[in-house]
């Protein structure tokens, strides 16, 4: 595992609370359902050039050493929709605390979103491939397997996987790959329940 880095904000980062235009941030996983700081707008937005995945391990937050959870980062590759929040510029330092202090796994870049109306310029967190704890692409059983069985101080990795696809449905925002994994958790819950499979 990875050792934890210092938690410096890059000057450039730093430099948004100061100016008067507000800061937009894309969500995409749990920041749609539990974004820890005041948003004074959301809508729903399209990024191209990356998709949600379950592709990074969690060894704390949603899983344990012994048994880690998988937790959303975004990919290279395809498109997804989510929300895009307008914050005021104090804000920044939230959202700065809540994504990138601690173990290193997100890149936080400034890419163009597609709300409804227009094309805006939005902060995202897409994941770094050359972090210990990028998992890739996993195969569809073994992330069932790990999303049902996971738990962390955060709680379990099945509560995280069905707020986010809760809040998704909620939005009327269909992410077919999702769903498919929502099937085969909801499958092996069936088998561990009734034969102790897992």
């Amino acid at each position: 595992m990875q050792d934890e880095l210092p938690d410096l904000m890059t000057k450039h980062i730093a430099s948004l609370r100061d100016r008067a235009r507000p800061v937009w941030i894309f969500a995409y996983g749990s920041l749609i359902w539990d974004p820890e700081f005041f948003s004074t707008d959301a809508e729903a937005a399209l990024l191209h050039g990356y998709h949600r995945s379950f592709c990074l391990y969690s060894y704390d937050y949603r899983g344990s050493p012994a048994r880690p959870g998988l937790v959303l980062g975004l990919d290279r590759g395809g498109s997804c929709w989510g929300l895009v929040f307008r914050l005021p510029p104090e804000a920044i330092d939230d959202v700065w605390q809540r994504e990138m202090t601690g173990r290193r796994v997100y890149e936080m870049r400034l890419l163009p979103v597609r709300t409804r109306q227009v094309t805006l310029n939005a902060f995202t967190f897409t994941v770094l491939r050359d972090c210990p704890d990028y998992a890739g692409r996993v195969d569809l059983d073994e992330a069932a397997k790990m999303i049902l069985c996971a738990e962390g101080r955060r709680g379990t990795c099945r509560e995280y996987f069905d707020n986010t696809l809760r809040h998704l449905d909620q939005l009327g925002l269909v992410d077919r790959p999702l769903r498919r994994l929502a099937q085969r958790i909801e499958a092996l819950a069936v088998l561990e329940k009734a034969h102790g499979y897992l």
